[in-house]
């Protein structure tokens, strides 16, 4: 890990506590597939759909392209920009937009992409991705 890498993860575990706490809860209970360090987090690859970003910690598909790593990294930096902050900003919100019945109809509705709403839009921008 480089020392930029290192900084990044220490600044994850403090400042960025609360999420890295809930993620190193996720990775505990979660069946690995694979894991890698990439910008400062620990990615793991797991078998349930989808991804998750907790701090430190964070969770792809085994059959993620790079779009959504990128995403999910991105979803960190918002971690890094927000500490204490992450969940109630970015989290809660992201995790109702993707989960809520009323949230997925009015997308389908609407024709409104995923990715159209302000956390995974930032965050797409945050890791570089273009869509």
């Amino acid at each position: 890990m480089r020392a930029s890498d290192a900084l990044i993860a220490l600044i994850q575990l403090t400042w960025g506590f609360f999420q890295s706490l809930a993620g190193f809860i996720a990775f505990l209970f979660t069946k690995k597939e694979r894991m890698f360090f990439r910008r400062g987090s620990l990615v793991t690859r797991w078998a349930r759909g989808g991804g998750l970003s907790l701090g430190f910690f964070v969770f792809v598909d085994d059959d993620s392209d790079r779009d959504l790593v990128a995403h999910e990294l991105g979803h960190s930096v918002q971690s890094l920009f927000l500490g204490p902050l992450y969940l109630p900003v970015v989290g809660l919100p992201s995790l109702l937009w993707a989960g809520l019945p009323a949230c997925r109809r009015s997308r389908r509705k609407k024709k409104k992409s995923y990715y159209s709403f302000y956390t995974e839009r930032w965050a797409d921008r945050l890791g570089g991705v273009r869509r």
